[in-house]
């Protein structure tokens, strides 16, 4: 089935951020709001955050810590609760926050939105459209955020004279003055203006410096007392460049006046037909690596909101599922690229200098979720910044690790930030020390899904290792007459942001042997087994070895709640305190893991599907990443009906004018699962026993997708696959396989094995599967 356009489109300009169109390069990112006469372009670099850089740990955390587990194995939760929040917290006890640039202002008298007006984004491309009425007629606005060039470029077409004028608003305190090359440049610093900052640390020392700068490059320029006007015929185009002081998570001592020069020369030695040559280059060749064939093309043609409402109002639109799957991958490689910030919880593009719970990295699963799809979606390289944060990370959680446990390796609790902080923050729900081996499941899939063995032994081994060697000091055996008795277990723990009751009707969140802890803890140390075996160290590394294996054989086991059959969330069989609460944490195990499954674990993941069957009765799903984890959930249930009931529901109830996610408010984590939810759906694959591969062709189909294709998925094993299928049975399928390992390819009941050698692409037809 052909491919619809990609194209968010629209008849109106955006009257709030909310509504705007992104664009970004990694670093760089804007909000066009396709306003004709006063035209806002809403800023964020990646590296401006509040604060300086900081140590948040506590150092002498530790001495309490025998102390807060005697509490907790004696059922004394309240009174470990409160010796942790003297003790046991970060200071400050909250990170900092990510912070919005400011914006660029266009103003272009006469210019109106008339009835041909057309405001869109190009996913395909990268590029920003608004069509407009002009005085002298029609024009047109096209902007985009290069990644080769490092500058925002916006061109005005148009018949006859044309005059803009352009404007510079920083957040913070700046100047504006011209720079050489007929520069607009505004510089400042960014200062603690005294607005309140929930889930925020009250920095008060000056932090990070910063500049923008606009020049022209096609058209006369003329500053004049903060402006930049310019004046042409036929078409204007103007450059954009900013910058931080930011060196590193150490070093805010950079010169962003420099860089921002620097990049408007190299851009401005270029024509704006090579500037967009160049642009529609890169990312034509990220976004067409997959197309997914669904629904009706000729929806193409309704406007994106207008389509939003029809589902919100209960209609459907797989042409609109499969346009927010790309939508996920365009907002992936725009807010992640190699040498940038990783995406945070609004990617790159947030407005308030108080954002949503500071607009970080929350590593409870958020941040987790943010590149679930970097590898089956095709962008690998996008995984690329987050590998590395993971490095700074083992060096700020490794501090921690010892201050805390007296353990080895590194941990990471439940946020991070700009400074990589890595020590519990914003409450005694913060202890939990379970985010470095979670993130290290992320350096072994780009492994397995890669099969570079340069990045394995070099950048994942490390991250991977020293997260798990933290667990082996930091796995405790439950004392006699303790749930749990005679295993390891973790100590303290939460599952993340849930709370439970008691017996006696007293309400608790710190415990210890968390399920998901436990999940977390099995995947850390079988992963790290099997990367000993593909490197060939079993004698290198049999001293660990041998440490994680008996670990593995002494952790807590799983429990089903004899009371329902679903898993239990914790050591002991609680009641919800919010049975519909949004986390579904003890469903790791499931997905993004793998040690559970409806063929190795039937009976666990029956327990699973009871859970979420219970928190969907109660309310569950009710933010956007919730729903989107849903979506995967059931598709390794291979449920296909029920994914799509929660990526509908996803558009339906949590989704922005501009298909941003909402949590509410936005929240870009619940884009990317959406679009990790839909691969998974299409493609599951896993690694076998025998050192193979498995493919699992169209595991969770829905019936309204029942005729479609995809192309350019990957899977593990380093595998590209493409599938076409009819009346819901596939009709063929591609297997590129790019490292030679053997697979087997399954659709539905029937299985075959193949070897392929490197480079080979198996071509097969339903007589080659069934």
């Amino acid at each position: 089935m052909t491919s619809a356009p990609l194209k968010l489109w629209y008849r109106q300009p955006a009257s709030e951020w909310d509504e705007a169109l992104p664009l970004g390069n990694g670093s760089l990112g804007a909000m066009v709001h396709g306003r004709p006469e006063n035209e806002r372009f809403a800023l964020n670099v990646d590296t401006l955050w509040m604060g300086v850089p900081h140590d948040y740990d506590a150092p002498e955390a530790v001495k309490s810590l025998p102390e807060i587990r005697a509490l907790l194995f004696a059922g004394k939760e309240s009174e470990a609760g409160e010796l942790a929040a003297r003790t046991f917290m970060g200071v400050p006890e909250c990170q900092t926050a990510y912070q919005p640039l400011g914006d660029l202002r266009l103003e272009e008298p006469g210019a109106a939105a008339g009835a041909d007006y057309v405001r869109q984004l190009d996913l395909s491309n990268g590029l920003s459209l608004t069509r407009y009425d002009g005085p002298d007629g029609p024009r047109e606005r096209e902007a985009f955020v290069s990644f080769p060039d490092q500058v925002l470029v916006i061109r005005l077409r148009g018949p006859g004279p044309l005059r803009v004028s352009a404007t510079l608003h920083p957040a913070f305190p700046h100047t504006v003055d011209e720079a050489p090359g007929s520069t607009l440049l505004a510089t400042g610093q960014w200062i603690n203006d005294g607005t309140e900052r929930p889930w925020t640390a009250d920095v008060r020392e000056p932090g990070l410096r910063f500049a923008a700068g606009i020049r022209v490059l096609e058209g006369k320029a003329l500053i004049s007392k903060g402006r930049l006007e310019v004046s042409g015929e036929g078409s204007l185009t103007l450059l954009l460049a900013a910058g931080t002081s930011f060196v590193s998570y150490r070093d805010i001592s950079g010169d962003p006046v420099a860089q921002v020069l620097s990049r408007l020369d190299a851009a401005a030695g270029r024509s704006f037909e090579d500037l967009r040559r160049r642009h529609v280059e890169d990312v034509t060749a990220f976004m067409g690596r997959v197309a997914l064939g669904i629904g009706d093309p000729a929806l193409a043609d309704v406007p994106t909101d207008e389509r939003l409402e029809r589902v919100k109002a209960g209609g459907t639109d797989a042409g609109l599922e499969a346009l927010h799957f790309q939508y996920g991958r365009y907002l992936l490689l725009s807010s992640s690229r190699p040498g940038t910030q990783p995406a945070n919880l609004q990617g790159i593009w947030n407005e308030d200098i108080a954002p949503a719970w500071g607009s970080k990295w929350t590593t409870n699963i958020n941040l987790q979720m943010n590149y679930w799809h970097a590898e089956t979606a095709n962008l690998s390289e996008c995984h690329a910044p987050l590998f590395d944060l993971l490095d700074d990370l083992r060096v700020t959680g490794a501090k921690t690790a010892q201050r805390y446990y007296g353990a080895r390796g590194w941990t990471l609790h439940h946020n991070a930030d700009l400074w990589r902080g890595t020590a519990p923050v914003d409450g005694v729900w913060g202890i939990w020390a379970m985010g470095a081996a979670w993130l290290a499941r992320h350096a072994w899939d780009h492994y397995l899904f890669t099969q570079n063995a340069d990045f394995l032994k070099n950048r994942a081994w490390p991250i991977m290792k020293e997260a798990a060697e933290f667990l082996l000091d930091f796995l405790i055996e439950a004392p006699a007459g303790s749930p749990g008795a005679g295993y390891l277990v973790t100590c303290p723990s939460h599952s993340p942001e849930n709370r439970f009751f008691k017996a006696n009707g007293t309400e608790g969140l710190f415990t210890y042997a968390a399920t998901m802890d436990l999940m977390i803890a099995h995947d850390s140390f079988t992963s790290c087994l099997a990367a000993i075996d593909a490197m060939g160290l079993a004698d290198s590394e049999q001293e660990f070895s041998n440490a994680a294996r008996s670990a593995l054989s002494r952790l807590a086991p799983l429990q089903i709640s004899p009371r329902d059959g679903r898993l239990q969330e914790w050591i002991e069989d609680y009641e919800d305190c919010e049975p519909g609460h949004r986390h579904v944490s003890h469903a790791y195990g499931l997905f993004p893991g793998d040690q559970i499954s409806t063929e190795t674990t039937p009976d666990l993941a029956a327990a699973i599907r009871r859970t979420l069957e219970v928190r969907l009765e109660n309310g569950g799903g009710g933010t956007g990443w919730s729903r989107a984890w849903l979506i995967s959930l059931f598709a390794r249930l291979g449920d296909g009906e029920g994914a799509r009931s929660h990526l509908h529901a996803l558009l339906a109830k949590c989704t922005l004018p501009n298909l941003f996610d909402t949590h509410p408010p936005f929240q870009i984590d619940g884009n990317f699962g959406a679009s990790a939810g839909v691969a998974e759906m299409l493609l599951q694959s896993r690694c076998r026993e025998d050192g193979g591969f498995e493919l699992l062709l169209l595991p969770a189909l829905p019936a309204a997708w029942a005729t479609g294709s995809v192309s350019g998925l990957r899977a593990r094993g380093g595998f590209e696959v493409a599938i076409a299928w009819a009346d819901g049975l596939v009709q063929s399928a591609s297997v590129l396989s790019c490292a030679g390992r053997s697979v087997l390819v399954r659709a539905g009941l029937s299985a075959k094995k193949f070897h392929p050698a490197a480079g080979e692409t198996l071509h097969l037809t339903p007589s080659d599967l069934f």
